[in-house]
């Protein structure tokens, strides 16, 4: 649990939840730098100090320095991009959201876990880190627009390579990467239609009077809403699945919806409040259940495409994935699985342990090439698959070196000269901008002349 907390802090960069802070320890907040129009508040160094400590990085009498140019840096951007007219759409965001969503349920187990390790519903936790997550991709938008030109031939790789110590070049653990083939199994229609009869009966209840987040408390099998009487908090379109969304902010208040199916299962929604763009609504899901006959019928389908791809050579592993696979992420590359915190497709097999550790015991017995027998998959969301998994390729631990890490020398060699050129436009953005720094942090010895 202590490394999924420096996990959630480093990625996300989660404020500090000083509600939960006797009074004696907390800061008087107040503005401790300005840069352009952007102000920096004392709260927002101590939460990044925080962040430091909780990720396990190294903090000396220098860090805070080093942290609030940081932030400095991060203003200059956001300032930029206001002149540059760059702009993050909703969509863009709540995408981006999701998917860090989607990877913290994989990495603490499911939903509700997250939800109670966070105090908050998914719905507020979006909500909450909306403005943060909109700001990170902007700076971000704006670092691509400064270092969008830069690129690096195979000799700058070769020549930044060599002028690494070969005592100084780091080891690299053993990795592997993988693809797999997911069929989800195909829920029979007499166990779809008896969740709807159930819907029709509690929506017939409230029709008769009953209270909608009472029936939602006793049998929504959304536990984080249920436990609020099936309540959503305020949320804006682009945060809502489609089919729940075109059904919320089509009623009126007080309105209670037909079914609606979404992937989740099947929902009654009653919207409490409209308020501009957004909408606060209760909602009763129920969920189909997968039968054991739905899962068998699953297996017996990946036992015949596997027998397809090594038999009959007539399809590639990775061509069956695109025409098949029902995991969407996946089935576009072939059926690589992509690490979400590298966004590259290599996993350290200790990595693989934390991360999926059914995964790490299916790999640990395969061989390079090798297709493994239709496993269970248990999925984010909770629920259960089958899939069928290959071990694409395996590289042992080395020190890293041309031949086997190209890709991520590269990277460090464009990563280097683009720092070099973002460098020196910070030294001319600095020139021209309105800087003030609290008096306490003019003794710095900051990386570029901010004073």
């Amino acid at each position: 649990m202590k490394k999924l907390i420096a996990l959630l802090l480093f990625i996300v960069t989660l404020s500090v939840r000083t509600e939960a802070q006797p009074e004696q320890n907390k800061v008087i907040d107040g503005v401790i730098a300005v840069v352009a129009d952007e102000i920096i508040l004392r709260s927002d160094l101590e939460n990044r100090m925080t962040q430091y400590r909780q990720g396990g990085n190294p903090v000396n009498e220098n860090t805070k320095c080093t942290v609030m140019e940081d932030l400095m840096y991060n203003k200059l951007l956001l300032d930029q991009a206001k002149i540059d007219s760059i702009q993050v759409q909703e969509s863009q965001v709540n995408s981006e959201l999701s998917r860090r969503i989607d990877y913290f349920v994989q990495q603490i187990g499911s939903v509700e876990k997250l939800e109670e390790f966070y105090g908050k519903s998914i719905a507020k936790i979006k909500d909450e880190f909306y403005d943060l997550i909109k700001d990170q991709m902007t700076i971000q938008q704006m670092q691509q627009q400064l270092s969008s030109d830069v690129q690096v031939t195979p000799k700058d790789v070769r020549e930044f390579y060599n002028s690494i110590d070969p005592d100084s070049l780091p080891y690299i653990n053993a990795q592997v990467e993988v693809s797999h083939i997911v069929i989800d199994p195909v829920i029979n229609e007499e166990e779809k239609e008896s969740t709807k009869q159930k819907l029709r009966e509690l929506r017939q209840r409230v029709m008769d009077g009953e209270d909608f987040g009472t029936l939602a408390y006793l049998y929504s099998e959304d536990q984080g809403s249920a436990e609020k009487n099936g309540e959503l908090g305020f949320m804006k379109r682009g945060m809502l699945v489609p089919e729940f969304a075109a059904a919320a902010f089509s009623l009126d208040p007080g309105e209670v919806s037909g079914i609606v199916e979404t992937k989740f299962g099947f929902h009654l929604i009653k919207v409490i409040e409209k308020k501009g763009q957004q909408v606060n609504a209760r909602h009763i899901l129920l969920k189909p259940k997968v039968s054991g006959s739905d899962l068998t019928r699953a297996k017996a389908k990946l036992d015949s495409i596997r027998k397809v791809i090594i038999e009959t050579d007539s399809i590639s592993f990775a061509d069956m994935a695109e025409e098949v696979s029902t995991d969407e992420k996946s089935s576009k590359n072939g059926g690589k699985i992509i690490n979400e915190s590298s966004g590259s497709a290599r996993f350290e097999m200790n990595q693989m342990s934390e991360v999926d550790p059914n995964l790490f015991f299916v790999l640990d017995k395969m061989e390079p090439g090798e297709i493994s027998k239709p496993v269970v998959y248990n999925k984010q969301d909770g629920s259960k698959a089958y899939r069928l998994v290959r071990l694409d390729t395996v590289y042992e631990p080395h020190r890293a070196n041309l031949k086997d890490d190209y890709q991520r020398i590269q990277s460090v060699t464009k990563a280097q000269k683009q720092k070099e050129l973002i460098d020196e436009w910070i030294q001319g953005k600095i020139k021209s901008t309105y800087i003030k720094i609290n008096e306490q942090y003019r003794e710095c010895s900051f990386e570029h002349s901010w004073l």
